[in-house]
């Protein structure tokens, strides 16, 4: 392949420590446009190889310098940009997105990954300490004493469905654990495997131009439960990174835990992630924000884990503003292709569970078939939500909730009543600022970001960047999977006492 044609047919096999295997059972790409291909169905046999050698890959690459490995993440980066034109034309194929939203998530992906070079080559990241020994403290002389940051061994990765680059195959979880040191083995997503395909060969070019060792990075596709139930309870796998459902990351969560080993689980499993709209703010422009909201809201047919499904506003003229305005726009918005027949299924599923529903007024309602979704939105009141858990799960696709509150004082209960958050927005202008001050407290023990007079969806690459929340946003809330944060999931802190300096970590030495 060149990189100069979008031409590119997948041949389907396993990428296992350097080696495109082919195994006995096969199955079929189900693509929103053009051809399918089969492709080979990933087994425990295999998942055991690809860990055995990410085992041993771990004895050299955990080891290598940070400049090795930068150079490393800039060739995966490389590679990617090399193949542009064939991940855009098989990714848009697999996922019916648009070829703007591929090439922009292209380089979203090689940004992380570049990123992380810069991030391991400055060397703050491994948080170095040192305490100097003090021989002739009394009434115990002090040893001396050094801390730093150390990769902790393989690490398995679950490809996402929503994202067949930035969150899948070289996607952040696999950029970070490469960074800190540790091989990765993908889980690909069935959704997109001839996307997950190209990568893995953009990522074994890049292994054999930099001469890491192949077991750093193994792809298997497809496979029942029994190959992710494998992987996560490999002996050799020490932490698991995941973005999906909160079904489907939850039961691998608690295989991890019931490991004799148990293993760190960092599950990112999606969020309702609330918006608030304060009083001056509703006054003043609430029908904007309504129109803004209806964006954010069918941005990529709501498949977005950020997505804004709920809208919380004053009742009264200000507030039906914004619903008027949030119910037109959304009415405008046409028929889009979700990710899989699947995930469309599961949309219409969840628009079920609103249909009929006691003091649930149904604002804008469309019946879908087939892989497309349109926009439904929805009412209730603070105390009806509140008393129903099964409203603030999450629904996968443009559907949005506006819930109503009396005043500032039932927003703030209706605040703290709600789970774990990816995000919170508050929507404010400057007579808000006291209600802003008291809000901010509540969404702070709710959300892993808090936005003002802006919109959730999508999420920036930088340092500065928090993509995780409370429980269940995520199962670990001390943990985030973008940014440069997220490269402490796949390290552990080791201290070294009275080591010499030429034995020491050569980042210490």
């Amino acid at each position: 392949m060149d990189g100069t044609t979008s031409d590119f047919t997948p041949h389907g096999k396993h990428l296992i420590a350097g080696e495109w295997v082919a195994s006995g059972a096969t199955f079929a790409s189900e693509p929103a446009q053009g051809a399918a291909h089969d492709f080979s169905v990933g087994t425990p046999e295999l998942v055991d190889r690809a860990c055995k050698a990410a085992e041993e890959a771990f004895w050299t690459y955990g080891y290598t310098s940070r400049a090795a490995r930068a150079d490393f993440l800039d060739a995966i980066a490389d590679e990617i940009e090399a193949r542009g034109p064939q991940v855009t034309a098989i990714g848009t194929s697999e996922s019916g997105l648009p070829e703007a939203r591929l090439e922009g998530e292209r380089g979203r992906t090689t940004g992380q990954l570049r990123l992380f070079a810069s991030h391991i080559r400055d060397g703050a990241y491994l948080d170095i300490r040192h305490d100097k020994a003090l021989p002739d403290r009394q009434p115990l002389p002090r040893p001396e004493l050094f801390m730093i940051q150390r990769p902790i061994g393989p690490v398995a990765v679950f490809g996402a469905s929503n994202f067949p680059l930035a969150f899948s195959t070289a996607g952040g979880d696999t950029a970070a654990a490469l960074a800190a040191g540790c091989p990765v083995v993908v889980k690909g997503h069935s959704a997109h495997p001839g996307t997950g395909e190209i990568i893995a060969e953009a990522i074994y070019a890049a292994i054999t131009k930099c001469g890491m060792p192949a077991g750093v990075f193994s792809l298997i596709q497809g496979g029942k439960r029994d190959v992710g139930q494998a992987l996560v309870q490999h002996p050799l796998i020490k932490a698991v990174g995941f973005t999906g459902s909160l079904g489907g990351g939850r039961a691998l969560f608690d295989l991890c835990a019931q490991r004799p080993e148990p293993i760190p689980f960092f599950g990112e499993l999606g969020s309702v992630n609330p918006m608030f709209v304060l009083p001056e703010a509703a006054a003043a422009r609430g029908a904007e924000i309504g129109t803004g909201w209806a964006g954010s809201l069918t941005m990529g047919a709501g498949q977005f884990c950020t997505n804004p499904g709920i809208a919380v506003v004053a009742k009264g003229a200000e507030g039906d503003a914004f619903v008027a305005a949030a119910k037109e726009a959304l009415s405008k918005v046409d028929p889009q292709v979700m990710l899989t027949d699947g995930i469309a299924a599961a949309y219409r599923d969840g628009k079920a569970r609103f249909d009929g529903r006691n003091a649930i007024e149904p604002l804008l309602t469309n019946d879908d078939s087939g892989r497309v979704a349109s926009p439904n939105l929805y009412e209730t009141d603070a105390e009806t939500y509140l008393q129903d858990h099964a409203l603030g799960e999450e629904v996968f696709g443009p559907l949005g909730l506006v819930v109503r509150v009396s005043d500032g004082a039932e927003m703030e209960t209706l605040a703290k009543g709600f789970e774990g958050q990816l995000t919170a927005t508050i929507h404010m202008d400057k007579g808000d600022s006291e209600a802003a001050r008291r809000l901010l407290p509540i969404l702070e023990r709710k959300a892993g970001r808090l936005l003002v007079n802006g919109f959730p969806t999508g999420v920036e690459v930088a340092d500065s960047m928090v993509h995780g929340g409370p429980y269940p946003a995520s199962t670990n809330f001390g943990a985030t999977s973008v940014g440069t944060l997220s490269i402490r999931r796949f390290l552990r802190p080791v201290c070294y006492q009275n080591v010499p300096a030429d034995v020491l970590p050569e980042d210490l030495a």
